[in-house]
């Protein structure tokens, strides 16, 4: 479903992204993670056409994202790590203007819209601003309209991040059910415990290039710890005048 092939983006002489390769099928939850800066969102925006390669090729259902970026975004849902939010509109407004950009039948729009309101706890909150909305509503405001238009993709950026443990577990539930109908899911996250229980493929990206990619039964050890190992050490720096009195 989602294939690298030495797919590379520079910044002028920055390499962001450096010769990956991906191959995701279908039905998986892949959780492609690495440290701030490490080249997470730029693989995620080229994954969904937003910004070109500078090398190599990435298709996404066998559709060239770059040749033919529209055709990607008509079969992706996304979060992105702004969200995209409008802070003028109410929650159900998002929803209804998300069946409007995709046609879908205003009455087929308005049924899923309150089947995702239930699903996802925000039904208290469908005509809340967004602009007065907590993080986790807006969280969970795009995941509902990434979802609407019944997805065979979804590019996930961040997702569990700011929202609180029952909002989570939700999410968590609700892309475990998607993956096994099919729906194919590429997340971003730093919340390891929470990935190691969902994730089926786990990849590590670091200064732009990948340094591991298996399933998830494949790792050494814990996920955690094969993180820190691999990717990015904690850092260990001893205060010794924390707790020591004046």
């Amino acid at each position: 479903m989602i294939v690298c092939e030495k797919l590379t983006r520079r910044f002028d002489e920055h390499v962001a992204v450096d010769r990956l390769d991906l191959a995701i099928p279908a039905g998986e939850i892949c959780a492609f993670l690495g440290p701030n800066g490490a080249g997470k969102s730029t693989t995620l925006k080229m994954l969904t056409g937003l910004l070109a390669p500078s090398e190599g090729t990435a298709t996404v259902g066998g559709v060239d994202t770059a040749k033919d970026p529209i055709a990607v975004r008509r079969m992706c849902g996304t979060v992105p790590e702004n969200l995209g939010l409008f802070d003028s509109l109410t929650v159900l407004e998002h929803l209804r203007l998300t069946g409007d950009v995709w046609g879908i039948d205003r009455k087929e729009t308005w049924r899923r819209s309150a089947e995702l309101l239930e699903a996802l706890a925000l039904t208290h909150g469908a005509h809340t601003f967004a602009s007065d909305c907590s993080h986790g509503m807006r969280k969970k405001t795009a995941l509902a309209m990434a979802l609407l238009p019944n997805p065979r993709v979804l590019f996930l950026d961040e997702p569990f991040e700011g929202v609180d443990p029952v909002a989570s577990k939700t999410i968590r539930d609700l892309l475990v059910t998607l993956a096994a109908r099919g729906v194919t899911v590429f997340l971003t996250s730093h919340m390891l415990g929470i990935v190691e229980g969902i994730a089926r493929r786990i990849v590590f990206i670091r200064g732009g290039v990948k340094v591991w990619d298996s399933p998830i039964g494949e790792l050494p050890k814990d996920l955690e710890t094969h993180y820190f190992n691999l990717v990015e050490a904690p850092v260990k720096r001893e205060l010794t005048w924390l707790g020591s009195g004046r």
